[in-house]
């Protein structure tokens, strides 16, 4: 008689076993490692948000609620056994806090309940972290580890989609998909890309001046090939957001590069070289950008942004998550064409509901109104403020820490205005990576502060033994010299 089958793991759409035992055993080997350094369990906390490894999984982590168990532990962890010497409560840590309360009590009366709670249940954990995250980056070292965790998540599902693109023949609009089939978080098309060339500078600083590995060709090798598959990304995934973040950050970066012809020069040359790489959908995708009247996703998006301004004018204090739920639009597509002198107009009469903002601005604005966008829009500005001040405090430093946190100020900052610009039409004003950088400039700032002010503060004087007078030399004898002073008498002509 043969024996029965045993019993083993069942597959779910073709994910080997093998990737299952991975992410269970990583998320293992992290959680253990806490255990002595509980500081790792911020950075699993940190992996867990960005690639949410219980979607990928498909029997351990996904039974499991593993985001909620690093969540608590990085809490329990510093709260009980990390030391809090060097942690400061700053003034965007109160305008988080102040923003989670607001979002906490425009959810109570929003719109639409259901939707907005559901909303809720992410974006609390999401700018709490972020308020928390500062009080336990109080070392360097800390704050690389960090931005190397955030890069290398991050880097995963550039990898993936990198080779996706490229072995796919380039991908296509809403169609990439990375390691799940979800359109939420950093697997949603526009989002990977903006954060795709987001993290760039942050690439750059870990090759130039990261310590946890070492400086040698295999880390520059694969530096190298981490940024071109980031900038793969916004072809892969054909979003036209990606391809402006990525000519932001081509403009921006011209302010520290030393060679700054030769740097736009051999730009405008891989741009004329991989034109004719590109895919036809690709080029015609982009080519909407000047036609927007034509396209119904960008007229969408102008009717949405009228709507919102329409609606907080009647309610300025906001609707809550997903007010946008309530919107009725009348969109009108234009489209010209031309034949010889005469130009032909074709209007078309769209109706929709219910669409999103397509904008962090406009998201902020219509959720929490004018307040919520206020501080919101204050939040970002100060953080860019924050990262100028370092670079300008730093800029003739001649130390390696000075220059060290000098290119991560600018890094930091370059990353978050190409966040700035992705958001003008994403809605991705909660975005847990946005508020992590938001973190990694406040304990950027906090450890700067603590290192340079010892060296600018004027030395404090000698104290005399207690009883013992202030011994006073009159000018005469200064001049003539003594032999308490110490120094040869001087002719009356040599005293000037």
């Amino acid at each position: 008689m043969k024996p029965p089958n045993k019993p083993r793991l069942a597959r779910s759409a073709g994910k080997p076993v093998v990737t299952e035992l991975a992410l269970f055993g990583f998320m293992a080997l992290l959680l253990g490692f806490g255990l002595r350094r509980p500081f790792v369990w911020v950075l699993a906390y940190i992996y867990v948000d960005m690639l949410a490894p219980q979607k990928i999984s498909y029997l351990l982590l996904a039974s499991l609620p593993i985001s909620l168990i690093v969540f608590a532990a990085a809490f329990i962890g510093w709260l009980v056994a990390d030391s809090k010497q060097g942690s400061r409560f700053t003034l965007r840590q109160g305008l988080m806090l102040f923003l989670l309360l607001y979002c906490g009590y425009t959810t109570l009366g929003a719109d639409f309940p259901t939707e907005a709670a559901a909303k809720w249940s992410w974006v609390w954990k999401a700018l709490v972290f972020a308020i928390f995250l500062p009080l336990a980056l109080r070392t360097r070292l800390r704050v690389e580890a960090t931005v190397l965790f955030i890069v290398l998540t991050a880097g995963a599902i550039i990898i993936s989609a990198g080779i996706k693109t490229v072995f796919s023949g380039g991908g296509g609009y809403g169609s990439l998909r990375s390691f799940v089939n979800d359109n939420n978080g950093l697997y949603e098309g526009s989002t990977m890309s903006m954060v795709a060339i987001a993290i760039i500078p942050l690439i750059a600083w870990l090759t130039r001046h990261g310590t946890i590995y070492p400086k040698e060709w295999r880390v520059t090798a694969f530096a190298a090939a981490l940024i071109f598959a980031a900038m793969l990304i916004p072809i892969g995934t054909q979003t036209r957001t990606g391809l402006l973040c990525l000519g932001v950050l081509g403009v921006i970066m011209l302010r520290s590069v030393r060679h700054r012809f030769l740097y736009v020069g051999l730009a405008a040359a891989i741009g004329v070289i991989a034109i004719p790489f590109l895919p036809a959908t690709f080029t015609k995708r982009m080519s909407t950008i000047e036609n927007h009247k034509a396209d119904q996703s960008a007229s969408t998006r102008l009717a949405v942004w009228a709507w919102t301004l329409e609606y907080v004018g009647e309610k300025p204090m906001g609707g809550g998550f997903d007010a946008f739920r309530g919107n009725k639009l009348t969109i009108d597509l234009q489209d010209s064409e031309t034949s010889g002198s005469t130009v032909a107009i074709d209007v078309q009469e769209k109706v929709d509901q219910g669409r999103a903002y397509h904008s962090a601005y406009f998201e902020m604005l219509g959720e929490q109104g004018w307040p919520g966008l206020s501080v919101w829009l204050l939040l970002h500005g100060l953080g860019l403020v924050h990262m100028e001040w370092i670079r300008r405090r730093l800029r003739l430093g001649e130390s390696a820490a000075d220059k060290s946190d000098f290119a991560l100020a600018t890094a930091l900052q370059q990353g978050h205005i190409v966040y700035l610009m992705g958001a003008v039409f994403v809605g991705i004003a909660y975005l847990p990576f946005a508020f992590m950088l938001i973190a990694l400039q406040i304990a950027l700032t906090t450890l700067v502060r603590q290192r340079t002010q010892g060296l600018n503060a004027r030395p404090a004087r000698l104290a005399r033994p207690v009883g013992q007078a202030r011994q006073v030399r009159p000018v005469q004898q200064l001049r003539s010299g003594s032999p308490a002073s110490g120094q040869p008498p001087v002719a009356a002509g040599d005293a000037s």
